[in-house]
């Protein structure tokens, strides 16, 4: 069982630099029009493994906050504003390393066997969505004034519908699946750790083109 559980988490990390980089549905085709920018806006947590990590987990953590349908809610409400501000042209500073600790950061905590009271949860999940929505915004920004409203409306509303989906579906699978009714679980403390892990590896990617960025090496 051990041994199975280790290839299955091993193997994860093995395909995450490819996952990294399929993050775009439309494979880099200009959105232009209300369906494109819907399908962009699902397939884009999708095809990102740090932001369906990280919602799947705010969806678990939304179990033990006793009001797992509205917990989410500040997520999504906090990643579709900052996405919004991406696509004006306010971009948040150091948002792909936010994105990689709060992987870390809310994995750790998981894997503690402790989760957030509900006001600290919300504000946790506010956070870091706004990090999580400015990446997502990185798609409007490059198409800069050609989006549509209709494209950009289409894209929010995908984004939107897609990550509640997603974490209502997660803390579903781990309450009727995984059985898990406590932080302090076995199968929740490893979900935390395959999250973690997940931020781990970001963050040390991060801080490497940083250092490498600082000394003048090409990456």
């Amino acid at each position: 069982m051990k041994q199975a559980l280790f290839s299955t988490i091993s193997s994860i990390f093995i395909l995450l630099p490819s996952i990294a980089f399929a993050h775009h549905p439309l494979a880099g085709v200009p959105m232009e029009s209300f369906s494109d920018g819907i399908l962009s806006g699902v397939g884009h947590p999708l095809l990102g493994f740090d932001h369906l990590f990280f919602v799947a987990l705010v969806g678990v953590v939304a179990l033990f906050t006793g009001r797992r349908y509205l917990s989410p809610v500040a997520y999504i409400t906090a990643m579709l504003i900052g996405c919004m501000m991406m696509a004006t042209g306010i971009e948040l500073p150091v948002k792909e390393a936010m994105v990689g600790l709060s992987l870390l950061g809310l994995g750790a905590l998981v894997l503690s066997g402790q989760t957030p009271g509900f006001f600290p949860a919300l504000l946790t999940f506010f956070v870091f969505g706004l990090f999580h929505g400015s990446a997502f915004g990185d798609a409007i920004a490059a198409q800069e004034a050609s989006v549509s409203n209709q494209v950009l409306t289409g894209y929010l509303l995908g984004l939107g519908v897609i990550q509640y989906a997603i974490a209502l579906t997660a803390g579903w699978v781990h309450l009727h699946v995984l059985r898990a009714t406590e932080p302090s679980f076995v199968n929740t403390r490893l979900v935390g750790a395959v999250v973690a892990g997940a931020g781990l590896f970001l963050t040390i990617e991060n801080l490497e083109a940083f250092f490498f960025n600082l000394m003048g090496w090409v990456t």
